[in-house]
């Protein structure tokens, strides 16, 4: 079988920056910082604040508004009314601003998808969008975006990305359903007394602010009796905090749009997010994601939507099913449900079915570890891929030294829990070339696209940066047709 390396590699590149709130835990020391500043005269505050316009604005898109934005945000810990000057506010802000360079460390598990836009291509040609797991200052990762083409002979070219990179602009879900906001409640044990309160004061539909206004009057009125009632109350908010929605300016280009994290859920890290198309039943696409949210301690499977890679929607994924990492949904309903693969026990890829997006709650085992390469455990690397001899899913493969490989497998088109083929062999090892990063001897990725006869491959190296493989797909098939669904 003939697989190709493209020779692009996707390297991190650490002056990409963009500003995101400087935050103190210590309270005396913001009003420290708010007292220094106060010191300073009329002139000299001036003065300051066009140095560091004049330092840091050609870096960034907005900063005088997100300076004020800022200003607006301590304003509270101010101990008079006094009237301020533009000047002074936009120096407060400054000094509760940071610049984050968040590709510092690596840029690694591409995803690749068509672009939502196919048009002024030359013929035979297809855009693509590829998602990266961007880590940074204290291995905080997010998801950064580029965009490319494939031509009608398999050719790939990624467009370079400008040095600007925008947040966009967090919003809380306009609004919350309360019927599901309970299941959710109720999957994550939240559901006491004091939960129960606070929803039979609710609407139908309710706003975040309605929410955190309600559970701060019942916590107040209930201190002294419930006990539980500070984390139940955590809970309940961090909740509605972990669904959100993400805008940009549909005037930016898709590289300067970041994905980071937001929700306490994910204060640590959006990792691996996995990509798809998403066929739905009316014939339109919607993008998904699968990714992991981390806090620091806790693992949690969260789910991203877009229709056009300018509104993004972030929302749990519940159930008793939603554990670990890993989670690639299928690109369209099968028979009727969602279809998911997951792998809850670290080792083995299990195949889930649901009703509903959002939950789910049966798994059965679909593929173990069976090749000497994948001892360790087997994974997936991404949604599974429709082709017509079936359900083409890349795997990836841990062996001795914790060394990474990606194989391949081949599902039943309506019955993806039938084997049709396995690779006893991988199809993509790491090279000498490649062994050396973070994370050494992986390759790994988070989803895969078919053109042009060929699969592309998008790949992370040693957890360092990324690039690109292609088989010829045909082979591909043939050769896993041909070796059957494996031994276990």
């Amino acid at each position: 079988m003939r697989l190709r390396r493209s020779g692009i590699i996707i390297k991190p590149d650490s002056s990409r920056v963009f500003f995101r709130p400087f935050e103190f835990t210590n309270r005396e020391r913001v009003l420290k910082i708010i007292a220094r500043v106060m010191t300073l005269s009329e002139p000299e505050a001036e003065r300051r604040a066009q140095e560091v316009l004049r330092d840091f604005a050609d870096r960034h898109q907005r900063l005088r508004a997100f300076f004020l934005r800022r200003f607006e945000q301590i304003r509270g810990q101010l101990i008079t009314d006094q009237h301020l000057s533009e000047s002074r506010k936009l120096l407060f802000g400054a000094y509760f601003t940071q610049e984050y360079s968040l590709e510092a460390a690596a840029l690694f598990n591409p995803s690749m998808v068509p672009h939502p836009d196919q048009s002024d291509l030359p013929e035979g040609s297809i855009r693509f969008v590829l998602s990266l797991r961007a880590t940074g200052e204290g291995h905080i990762s997010s998801i950064v975006l580029r965009s490319g083409e494939v031509d009608r002979d398999g050719r790939i070219t990624v467009k370079t990305p400008t040095r600007l990179v925008n947040a966009g602009e967090v919003v809380p879900n306009p609004s919350y359903d309360k019927k599901l906001f309970e299941r959710k409640l109720f999957e994550l044990g939240l559901l006491n007394d004091f939960a129960q309160k606070i929803l039979s004061l609710l609407e139908d539909t309710f706003t975040f602010d309605q929410l955190r206004i309600l559970v701060e009057r019942e916590q107040r009125r209930t201190r002294a009796t419930l006990r539980d009632q500070p984390e139940i109350a955590s809970g309940i908010l961090s909740l509605a905090q972990a669904n959100y929605e993400v805008h940009f300016d549909p005037a930016q280009r898709l590289s300067e749009r970041v994905i980071f994290p937001t929700s306490p859920a994910e204060q640590r890290g959006i990792e691996d997010a996995r990509f798809v198309a998403f066929r739905e039943e009316d014939g339109s696409t919607t993008y998904y994601a699968t990714y992991t949210a981390y806090d620091g301690q806790v693992v949690l499977p969260q789910v991203l939507e877009t229709r056009d890679f300018v509104h993004f929607k972030i929302s749990t994924l519940n159930g008793p099913e939603v554990q670990n990492k890993g989670m690639a949904l299928f690109p369209r309903k099968i028979n009727g449900r969602y279809a998911m693969l997951s792998r809850q026990d670290n080792e083995n890829i299990f195949l889930m079915y649901s009703d509903l997006l959002h939950f789910w709650y049966t798994r059965q085992i679909l593929l173990r570890p069976t090749y000497p390469w994948e001892f360790v455990q087997v994974g997936n690397c991404g949604s599974p891929i429709e082709t017509e001899a079936g359900w083409l899913v890349l795997t990836h493969g841990v062996g001795p030294m914790r060394k990474y490989s990606i194989g391949a497998v081949l599902l039943d088109r309506d019955d993806p829990s039938r084997v049709l083929g396995r690779l006893a062999k991988p199809l993509l090892s790491p090279t000498e070339s490649e062994r050396e990063g973070y994370v050494p001897n992986v390759v790994y990725s988070c989803g895969a696209m078919t053109h042009a006869g060929h699969l592309i491959l998008p790949y992370a190296m040693s957890d360092q940066c990324s690039g690109f493989a292609t088989v010829p797909l045909v082979e591909l098939l043939e050769a896993l047709l041909k070796s059957g669904p494996g031994t276990e």
